[in-house]
């Protein structure tokens, strides 16, 4: 089966990608450098064609409402308008666990993208899933100076393995529209997985504070509510092999 990916050459892109390669199928990687721009729309035309599923995982790395909201909804218009006329049978979206509980400048984006998805006319499924292990690292690198302040969250990461799997054995599949939320294999302090990270040698050596904002993270509504997939690799697991590999 030919599957587009969306974002393929992203850190889940490229094991989205893998994982659709070791099931038999032929994946399409919608990039840049493959000639197509999801903001502008183009090239998707074209490499679309005789594909009958996509998984989206395109991305933008922002604090700011108003950039997450632009990319997810013109990218997001351009890429199910463009698999409506392509004829694509299944349009497999990757999106966050508490996106519609936690007030965060980018989760409005996703939850943008949530809702062009839901109106489109392409058959679809929704996956939201959990923090990555590689979480904790990106908060610690997007705050400067001596002491690192962490939000006080409870989170339940996941491998990002896991979840490209998830997602290519989804695209092969029926369309589900809500996919069960899928969650690593046990809840995590925010701030204890920053400081087990720094611990390590894996991450600057400062104190870590935590700090509690508003939005409900402190909360656990960053949680799966309810039953569904599980991962099997937890963060110290993720951190052993980091750890072993030197990285």
């Amino acid at each position: 089966m030919r599957i587009a990916v969306a974002g393929g050459t992203g850190m889940t892109g490229r094991l989205v990608v893998e994982a659709l390669r070791a099931r038999g199928h032929a994946p399409v990687v919608l990039s840049r450098g493959q000639g197509v721009d999801l903001l502008s729309g183009a090239g998707l035309d074209a490499a679309l064609d005789g594909v009958e599923a996509v998984v989206d995982v395109s991305n933008v790395t922002t604090l700011r409402k108003s950039v997450s909201v632009d990319f997810f909804d013109r990218a997001g218009r351009h890429l199910v308008r463009a698999a409506e006329r392509a004829g694509v049978r299944h349009l497999v979206t990757l999106s966050i666990v508490g996106v519609d509980r936690v007030r965060n400048p980018y989760y409005a984006g996703k939850l943008r993208q949530e809702e062009i998805v839901r109106g489109g006319g392409v058959p679809w499924t929704i996956l939201r899933a959990t923090q990555f292990h590689e979480f904790a690292g990106q908060v610690l690198s997007g705050v400067p100076g001596p002491v690192a302040v962490v939000p006080a969250a409870r989170i339940q990461p996941v491998a990002v393995q896991e979840v490209a799997a998830t997602l290519a054995g989804l695209a092969a599949d029926a369309p589900q529209a809500m996919a069960a939320e899928l969650a690593g294999p046990r809840v995590e302090s925010l701030v204890g997985m920053a400081r087990r990270l720094i611990a390590a040698g894996l991450a600057r050596r400062r104190p870590v504070l935590p700090v509690y904002f508003p939005g409900g993270t402190s909360r656990g509504r960053l949680l799966p509510t309810g039953p569904g997939p599980r991962g099997t690799q937890t963060f110290d697991d993720w951190l052993r092999a980091r750890k072993g590999a030197g990285v």
